[in-house]
């Protein structure tokens, strides 16, 4: 079995192998740099005292009758030192060689120094005394003749130094690069700790302790914050739509499931009537499905406004209640003109009148009148109202919240009034709770014009 290891990618990798390369290269161009600048110096000092230490030159090319001899600066600058240097033709023809060349067996200087003379000083020799010189060209002029003189000087100390400044170059190269992995680290950790952050808040958020990424990120972070922190937003309120669709379904499938066992239950119902009305009820049943499956996907915005007449929605309610509550002989009156439309969806008007005419019908006492009217200003007006027990002032603003119920004698889930609160504010209406002349509670929804 072949084992293969594969390394995880690592931003902080890159970023480091990245930026190291750059230091490295950019530290040793510039040692070496440094280094190339330091031989030139170091070849021009030593010019600069050969050059000092030309009439010493001048005087030993006189004692061979190369110079004329009456030159008296000559004398006075005359230092008994002797020289390795040769005198070239203007081809480097070998002219004339000095005694200390000779003696150390060096008579091809003009035709070694041919071999470099085109490349750029400094200029370096090894000799056949395998030994290294630095060599430096003088070109003079003798008797009208031009020549090409080459002087030779041990390298030994000058190579010596230049090897001691390279070590010492790249030493302290070696410090800098050091130091600059050390900071890369700090700079890494630093500037890393707000994604460790990030990580660990989104974390949390997985784990289902947080519900968004707090502030104070750096600038470069913020707009990604924000867009995560707005994708958690939407994806919380699309759970909860989820959530709520889903038990608003349950609520109002409940009413149908209700009138459907009154129906099979009324033994005064032939089978084609109790049919016919049951497929009524599973129709109706289809339409909220749609409906809450819809409001769960695009929300209550997303649904499509219409104007949805009130008394067939009233009549067909009303009917199925009748049945689910027949023991109580409930008296139902409506007041609703024929040409009433209120400017809601379908969906949200079947829920509004379902959820509140069943309320009215569960907590009468024996009579229930739904009311809808058109005001001067436009505005869309529904009151369902009852004889029942009323509604406590201190739960008036509170029975409009999901789970909360002013009755705890009868079953439910108590978020039928919720979910009316929620279609009425979706339209910026109002619904509000008073006391009826029934002396029961009358629920008002006010629509304004769309």
């Amino acid at each position: 079995m072949q084992l293969r290891f594969k390394p995880k990618k690592r931003l902080l990798t890159r970023m480091f192998i990245t930026s190291l390369t750059i230091i490295a290269l950019v530290g040793f161009g510039l040692a070496w740099s440094v280094t190339i600048l330091h031989a030139q110096n170091s070849y021009n000092k030593e010019t600069a005292q050969l050059i000092a230490e030309m009439p010493q030159i001048a005087a030993e090319l006189r004692e061979h009758d190369l110079i004329p001899a009456n030159n008296n600066w000559l004398m006075e600058n005359n230092k008994q030192k002797r020289y390795m240097m040769a005198s070239c033709s203007q081809d480097f023809a070998d002219v004339w060689t000095s005694s200390l060349a000779t003696d150390a067996g060096l008579t091809n200087i003009c035709e070694r120094f041919e071999s470099i003379v085109d490349s750029n000083p400094p200029y370096f020799l090894n000799m056949s005394d395998n030994r290294s010189y630095f060599a430096y060209l003088l070109p003079v002029e003798l008797n009208q003749t031009q020549y090409n003189m080459v002087v030779l000087k041990e390298a030994d100390t000058v190579e010596n130094d230049f090897k001691r400044f390279k070590k010492l170059t790249y030493l302290r190269l070696g410090v800098v690069m050091l130091l600059a992995f050390i900071l890369l680290i700090s700079a890494a950790y630093w500037g890393m700790r707000p994604l460790t952050r990030l990580k660990s808040e989104l974390q949390a958020i997985g784990d289902g302790n947080k519900k968004s990424l707090s502030d104070g990120y750096p600038q470069e972070l913020e707009g990604v914050t924000q867009a995560l922190n707005q994708l958690l937003s939407q994806s919380s309120a699309q759970q909860e739509r989820y959530q709520n669709a889903m038990n608003d379904l349950a609520h109002s499938l409940k009413t149908r499931l209700a009138a459907v066992h009154a129906i099979t239950d009324d033994a005064t119902l032939s089978k084609s009537d109790a049919s016919e009305k049951i497929m009524q009820q599973v129709g109706q049943m289809d339409q909220l499905v749609k409906y809450q499956l819809k409001r769960a996907l695009v929300g209550r915005q997303g649904l499509v406004q219409e104007q949805t007449p009130v008394q067939p929605m009233v009549e067909q309610l009303s009917q199925m209640l009748f049945k689910i509550y027949k023991e109580k002989n409930v008296k139902f009156s409506s007041h609703i003109d024929s040409e009433i439309n209120f400017p809601i969806n379908k969906g949200d008007l079947m829920e509004l009148c379902g959820n509140l005419m069943e309320n009215a019908f569960r907590l009468c006492i024996s009579e229930v009148i739904v009311t809808a009217t058109i005001d001067s200003e436009g505005h869309s007006i529904l009151c369902v109202e009852d004889d029942g027990p009323g509604v406590d002032e201190s739960l008036k603003a509170r029975i409009i919240q999901r789970g909360v119920r002013a009755d705890t004698q009868s079953p439910g889930q108590g978020i039928g009034l919720a979910v009316c609160n929620e279609i009425v504010s979706s339209y910026h209406g109002l619904l509000s709770i008073t006391e009826s002349e029934l002396e029961g509670a009358k629920f008002t929804i006010k629509i304004p014009p769309q």
